[in-house]
């Protein structure tokens, strides 16, 4: 299964964590990069394009500023990562380059990612990288994000990028073999599980956090990130980057960490970039002959259907659509505002007029903005 799935791959989003790069001190692990830097110099000379989400900055500039743990404010964050970023693209620099491979470093928030322009403007400058031959080395632009706008961690960063970069695969390199039944560090029952075909909230519970102190990410945000690079068609495997040629036991189809299979043929680029980047601002509660026919028949989202709304919100914003006990089912682009849903709230789509003064058309939810959950 795995030889097959790979063959149909020409473009790959290659996750590496801050525990794969770092040695046990937390520095920069040179041997390591420069290794992992050769597979995938051999990746390009057997004609794949790469797209590397590295984490590491801040780990890289921790030690700079005489920090022995993990920064825990934004602030130190944000200091660790401006004196880290320059210090991780130098150590890429320097392992890429007797290969003869350019690479260049772009730095994202999820606003970049929220706003279709910037999204398009990213997959432009994505294209035109790896058009040039240069491989894009992309992180979390930590030296001005806050709450607010973080992605959360590179993981899910890195199922965000399959979709911006039209990647055909996701890699995640990490500290352990890939995905196990139970936490192996703590479990010695725990047994890697090589093929994962459905996430379910079964593997997702089984799915541990975080107890580095170098990295943001656990296994679960590993499995959310295969969940959403799924929801796009894209496959997603995790392994050891620790492992010696790990990235080419992957390509050459060996059994080697865990395969996660995409979900069924996968969202189109748009309703991905509404269900998993964008991030809602309020919530439409429907009744249940609304929610039928979003999920049954396809239709879009009218007044008549709405009972009540939540949040404040503009027109065009991404919204959650909830059944009658609080349960999201969908996400979509509300063609009204909050203050005019809540006006239209139950109404016909005939008095939309009469009541607001003006008109922007006959649903609220367009189902070309809709997508299901």
């Amino acid at each position: 299964m795995r030889k097959e799935l790979l063959k149909t791959v020409k473009r790959v989003v290659i996750k590496i964590g801050s525990r794969v790069l770092t040695d046990s001190n937390g520095s920069l692990d040179m041997e390591v990069i420069g290794r992992i830097c050769s597979e995938i110099a051999l990746l390009r000379h057997q004609g794949l394009q790469v797209v590397i989400v590295s984490s590491g900055a801040i780990a890289a500039g921790r030690g700079e500023l005489g920090l022995t743990d993990k920064p825990r404010t934004i602030p130190h964050k944000q200091a660790a990562a401006a004196v880290g970023q320059p210090r991780l693209m130098q150590a890429y620099q320097e392992s890429l380059a007797p290969h003869n491979i350019v690479s260049a470093q772009v730095l994202l928030t999820s606003e970049d990612l929220g706003s279709r322009q910037r999204f398009l403007n990213a997959t432009a400058t994505l294209d035109a990288l790896l058009g040039f031959g240069i491989i894009p080395i992309i992180n979390e632009n930590d030296t001005v994000v806050v709450d607010e706008i973080k992605f959360g961690d590179n993981d899910n960063l890195s199922a965000l990028v399959t979709n911006v970069a039209e990647a055909d695969l996701l890699l995640i390199l990490t500290d352990i073999e890939g995905y196990y039944s139970a936490d192996p560090n703590t479990d010695p029952n725990a047994v890697l599980i090589p093929l994962v075909k459905v996430i379910t909230r079964e593997v997702e519970r089984a799915a541990g956090g975080s107890g580095s102190t170098v990295g943001t990410g656990g296994m679960a945000t590993k499995v959310a990130a295969a969940k959403k690079a799924g929801k796009n068609g894209v496959a997603t495997i995790m392994a050891s980057g620790k492992r010696c040629g790990i990235i080419s036991s992957v390509m050459n189809g060996k059994e080697v960490g865990t395969l996660f299979l995409p979900s069924g043929t996968g969202l189109n680029r748009r309703k991905h970039w509404i269900a998993y980047t964008l991030k809602p601002s309020g919530r439409i509660f429907v009744d249940n002959g609304a929610k039928t026919a979003l999920i049954k028949k396809g239709k879009s989202l009218l007044p008549s259907g709405i009972t009540a709304v939540e949040g404040r919100f503009e027109r065009g914003a991404c919204v959650r659509l909830c059944d009658l006990n609080g349960v999201e089912f969908a996400r979509g682009l509300s063609d009204y505002s909050g203050a005019e849903t809540t006006r239209l709230a139950g109404c016909k789509s005939s008095d939309i007029e009469t009541i607001l003064g003006y008109y922007y058309g006959d649903v609220v939810v367009h189902r070309d903005n809709l997508v299901l959950l």
